[in-house]
């Protein structure tokens, strides 16, 4: 393995661990020499910035401008969300002698995985401020092995390994402490919260959090081949996107790189792909800028949309769940997207600009369909070019156990995926 590619991989595992939430995922998104820009600042956005938008604290658009903006728009997008446990309001279920958090399932996760897994805590907690509509919300990370979703002994569920369904109010809450006959059980939570961020549990208003696997990734194989990590789905696509518009120079035109939010439960929220808010934004830049709305429309239409996200690998002990001639395989390079029923967005032009960019770079690509007798997935392509019509094409890294608790991805495909969106940016 070359020496740049195990870097570029360790530090995607370093990004992936300092990012166990949407909201830190969101934060770490920030790329070099940006300027935070918030809605009614008095900064004048300029010909030759950087500027980060936050979009709702779990997400945002990251916009590099040319000292001549009149050139091409090219947009790289990705989501910062994964499945996982969603914590409730008033989440303290007390029962024989337990301690339990109640928490709702989040996504399309596979529910056996996050099993006899050491947990922990991630997000935001928002806090009582001087301005009623405006809470100050912090993040938070607990950091440690908090809590756990213990499994039913094999003893008591003989047919267990013929295949058991998980409720997820029954069989996925976390046992989070021993319960006694203490009152304040039902604010553990919160005094938790209150520690970690240094102030009165009186001053926490809400919170949004998620439970995460502790434990961090790391590079397996006989070569040290294969990565293994939670969140690969999709931070993989969330770190390129970042790394590859920091790496763009250019003058001519505006680079945009969108992280979004929800795409796991259909990117149909206000930091979405499903929302107008990227169309809006990019409309505010140009008229910044002084370009007329029909010229700024004009680039959109001639624009070009890189839609990131992972995608599904050749499974070594289910060959025949793949298409029978596209089958991508860990370490072969980026994957190149294709549905008929546009899930995903490419069309013919499109994935003739991205293969020939591959081949003028010589960055290694593969092809992924869907075998014709299962539905798939989709993601943000089709989703995101309805609102800002431009050619769009999905790519991502291939990996195998797509919504487990861990996933695995080749560890040379995080430096093809980065190259590739760099000379997109840059074409």
């Amino acid at each position: 393995m070359r020496s740049e590619e195990k870097n570029c991989a360790e530090e995607l595992l370093a990004f992936i661990a300092a990012s166990p939430s949407p909201y830190h995922a969101a934060e770490r998104g920030r790329y070099q020499r940006a300027v935070s820009y918030r809605s009614g600042a008095k900064e004048k956005i300029r010909e030759g910035e950087r500027y980060h938008f936050a979009l709702f604290g779990t997400g945002a658009v990251l916009v590099s401008i040319g000292e001549n903006p009149r050139g091409p728009l090219h947009i790289a997008c990705a989501h910062t969300d994964f499945p996982c446990l969603r914590i409730k309001p008033n989440p303290i279920l007390k029962e024989h002698g337990y301690g339990k958090l109640n928490a709702e399932v989040y996504g399309g996760m596979i529910r056996n995985t996050w099993m006899d897994r050491p947990l922990s805590l991630a997000g935001a907690v928002a806090l009582r401020s001087s301005e009623l509509f405006a809470p100050e919300l912090r993040l938070v990370d607990i950091r440690r092995p908090l809590m756990i979703v213990p499994n039913l002994a094999i003893h008591m569920n003989r047919k267990v390994n013929e295949g058991i369904e998980l409720k997820p109010q029954k069989d996925l809450l976390p046992l989070l402490f021993q319960s006694g006959s203490d009152g304040d059980d039902v604010q553990k939570l919160q005094y938790l919260l209150a520690d970690e961020l240094g102030v009165q549990t009186a001053d926490i208003l809400s919170y949004d959090l998620n439970a995460y696997p502790y434990e961090h990734g790391c590079l397996l194989g006989l070569d040290e081949e294969f990565l293994s990590a939670a969140r690969l789905d999709n931070l993989s696509s969330v770190k390129a996107c970042t790394d590859a518009l920091d790496l763009w120079a250019g003058t001519d035109g505006i680079r945009v790189t969108a992280l979004f939010d929800n795409e796991e439960v259909g990117s149909r929220t206000k930091q979405g792909a499903g929302s107008a808010v990227l169309a809006m934004l990019l409309e505010r830049i140009y008229a910044a800028l002084g370009i007329p709305r029909e010229e700024y429309l004009k680039y959109v239409m001639d624009g070009f949309c890189l839609s990131v996200d992972v995608a599904h690998a050749l499974h070594p002990n289910a060959p025949e769940k793949a298409d029978p001639t596209n089958q991508p395989v860990l370490g072969g390079g980026v994957v190149l997207k294709v549905a008929s029923n546009q899930s995903y967005a490419g069309d013919a032009a499109a994935f003739a600009a991205i293969a020939a960019l591959c081949e003028r770079e010589r960055i290694p690509y593969q092809v992924f369909t869907n075998h014709s007798d299962a539905q798939g997935g989709a993601t943000l392509g089709s989703i995101l070019s309805s609102h800002l019509p431009m050619r769009t094409m999905d790519i991502g890294v291939p990996i195998l156990g797509m919504h487990s608790a861990r996933e695995t991805m080749g560890t040379a495909d995080q430096l093809a995926l980065t190259k590739l969106i760099a000379a997109f940016f840059s074409a």
